[in-house]
C-alpha cells in the first residue's frame, strides 16, 4: 500500500476559551469576598488599572459613570455571555478608553450604614493554650514540671481533649510517666472544668466531681452506662442500677448540663457573616431587585497610561506592548465585572418571577424549579446559571438564601401539581415541632401524616431529610 501525502479542507466549529472569556467564567462563579480579593490582588499587579476613592464633593452620577446595581431599561436580547478576543495593532486606544476611563460607580437603594461600634475592637483573644498555662505558672511549679505542662498543652485538641497517652508522652520525651501523670491530674483541676480528659467519660466524671457528684448514681451511669444513656434506654439503666425511674431522670438533667466539650469556649474560629450579593424588597405591591455593591471598589483605567496612549507619543515596542497589554487587561477585567452584575440581575428576576409566591408567603410555598428553568427564561446556558447560583446569597422579605436554594427537585401529588423538596422538608420540621415530646412520631409515622396532606414520599425519603435537617431520630427524641 502507497503512502502519500494530501491537502483537505475541513471545517469544524469548536469553542476557544480566550483570555477573556476564561477571566469572564472565572468572575462569574466568585462569591462576593473572593471577588473583592482579585480586585485587590489585580490592583497590585496591573498599574493601568486604579481604585477611585470618592470624595465629598464628586457627584456620585457623573458623565460617563456607569451604574451596575440595575441594568438599563432597553435591555437587548438576552444572550449568553460572549467577548469578543480580537484586538487589533491598529486599534483606536483614546477612543477604546472612552468607556473604562471613569469609575465603575454603583447606586445601592438599602437601609442606612450605622457606624462601626468601637467595643467590637478588642484585643486578641485568649487561647486555651495561654489561659491553661498562666494558670499552671501561678503554682509556681518547677522546670521540669513547666516542660511536662507544655508538652500536654500543646497536644490538646480545640475542644480540649488531650490526644495522647501518658505513655506516649513520657517515651517520646524521655520522662517517667509518673510525674507526666502528676502534671495531668493537676491540669485536669484548671478551668475549664473537663479540660485535659482523654475521652467524653473522663471528662464528664472531672466536671461530676467538681460538682459535687463524685460516688453517686450520676458517676455510676456516666461510668458504665454512657451508650445506653446515648439511646435513651432509661430502663436498661434503672434496671442495671436498681435505682428508681425519677432518680434516673434527676441524675441525666444533671448530665445535659455538663459540658461534652471544654475548650468551646476558647476556640479562636470568628464566625463569617454572610454578606447578601443581591436584595429583594417589597415596596407596595411589588419587588424590587437592587444589586448589593457596598465594599466592592470602584475601577478605571489609570489616567496616565491613557494619556499616554491619547497623545500618540513614540516609544519603544517593548513599552508600548507593555502598555498595550495592561490597559487590555485591565479593561477586560471591568468589562467582565459589568456583566458578572448584569447577569445575577437578570438571574434573580427570573427567580423572582417563578417563585413570587415564596418571596410573598414564606418557604410553604416554594415551587419545584431547575436550572433549566432559568437557562430557558433569559436565554443563557445552564453551566453559567449553576456558575451564577454559587455562593451567592440574596436578602429577601422571608430570609437570607443562597441562590441554589431556590432550586431544588419536585414531588408529584396525586391530585395534581407538584410541591418542592424543600416545603416537604420544612412541613416534617413543623410536624416535628408539634409533636408530644414524650412520643415522638416515629418516621413512619410522619410518613402517613404526610399522606394525609396528598404528599406520599416513603418512610426511608422521611428518614433522609430528617438526617439533612440534622434531626435526632425519635427514640433519642424521646423525652421523659
Amino acid at each position: 500500500m502507497a503512502l502519500e501525502l494530501r491537502q483537505q479542507l475541513k471545517l469544524t466549529q469548536q469553542l476557544i476559551m480566550t483570555p477573556q472569556l476564561q477571566m469572564a467564567i472565572k468572575l462569574l462563579q466568585l462569591s462576593r469576598l473572593e471577588l473583592v480579593d482579585t480586585i485587590r490582588q489585580e490592583l497590585e499587579e496591573n498599574p493601568a488599572l486604579e481604585e477611585v476613592i470618592d470624595s465629598p464633593g464628586d457627584d456620585p452620577l457623573g458623565e460617563g459613570a456607569e451604574t451596575v446595581a440595575a441594568p438599563p431599561t432597553e435591555m437587548p436580547a438576552n444572550q449568553e455571555v460572549t467577548i469578543q478576543e480580537k484586538i487589533h495593532d491598529e486599534i483606536d486606544w483614546a477612543g477604546f478608553l472612552e468607556d473604562f476611563s471613569t469609575p465603575s460607580r454603583v447606586t445601592v437603594e438599602s437601609e442606612d450604614r450605622e457606624a462601626p461600634k468601637y467595643e467590637a475592637f478588642i484585643t486578641r483573644k485568649e487561647s486555651l493554650n495561654d489561659h491553661l498555662l498562666w494558670q499552671f505558672l501561678m503554682t509556681k511549679p518547677n522546670r521540669e514540671d513547666e516542660g511536662i505542662a507544655s508538652l500536654i498543652i500543646g497536644n490538646l485538641n480545640r475542644d480540649g481533649y488531650l490526644e495522647i497517652s501518658v505513655e506516649e508522652i513520657a517515651s517520646s520525651n524521655s520522662l517517667a510517666p509518673e510525674p507526666v501523670e502528676k502534671v495531668l491530674t493537676l491540669l485536669q483541676t484548671f478551668d475549664p472544668i473537663g479540660v485535659c480528659a482523654r475521652d467524653l467519660r473522663e471528662c464528664l466524671l472531672i466536671q461530676a466531681r467538681y460538682l459535687g457528684f463524685d460516688n453517686t448514681i450520676v458517676t455510676d451511669i456516666i461510668a458504665d452506662h454512657l451508650p445506653n444513656l446515648e439511646k435513651k434506654n432509661y430502663k436498661a439503666i434503672c434496671k442495671a442500677l436498681k435505682a428508681g425511674m425519677d432518680e434516673v431522670v434527676s441524675a441525666v438533667t444533671v448530665i445535659k448540663a455538663m459540658e461534652p466539650r471544654p475548650g468551646r469556649q476558647f476556640s479562636d474560629e470568628n464566625p463569617q457573616y454572610i454578606t447578601p450579593d443581591i436584595y429583594v424588597y417589597k415596596m407596595d405591591n411589588d419587588f424590587v431587585v437592587v444589586l448589593n455593591d457596598d465594599g466592592m471598589p470602584k475601577l478605571r483605567v489609570n489616567s496616565l497610561f491613557k494619556r499616554s496612549v491619547s497623545r500618540g507619543r513614540r516609544m519603544a515596542t517593548d513599552a508600548q506592548d507593555y502598555i498595550q497589554d495592561k490597559m487590555r487587561s485591565a479593561a477586560w477585567l471591568i468589562k467582565s465585572i459589568h456583566q458578572r452584575q448584569k447577569t445575577i440581575y437578570k438571574v434573580m428576576e427570573s427567580i423572582l418571577r417563578f417563585q413570587r409566591e415564596f418571596f410573598e408567603k414564606g418557604i410553604s410555598h416554594l415551587r419545584p424549579m431547575v436550572l433549566r428553568d432559568v437557562a430557558q427564561d433569559i436565554g443563557m446556558h445552564e453551566s453559567t446559571i449553576s456558575r451564577v447560583t454559587t455562593n451567592k446569597y440574596a436578602y429577601t422579605p422571608q430570609g437570607i438564601f443562597e441562590l441554589k436554594y431556590f432550586f431544588n427537585s419536585s414531588i408529584k401529588r396525586d391530585e395534581g401539581g407538584a410541591i418542592a423538596s424543600a416545603s416537604v422538608m420544612d412541613k416534617i420540621r413543623q410536624i416535628i415541632a408539634a409533636e408530644d415530646p414524650k412520643r415522638p412520631h416515629s418516621d413512619d409515622k410522619i410518613a402517613q401524616v404526610l399522606k394525609r396532606e396528598n404528599i406520599h414520599i416513603a418512610r426511608r425519603t422521611v428518614a433522609k431529610y430528617r438526617e439533612m435537617m440534622r434531626v435526632l431520630p425519635s427514640n433519642k427524641r424521646k423525652e421523659l
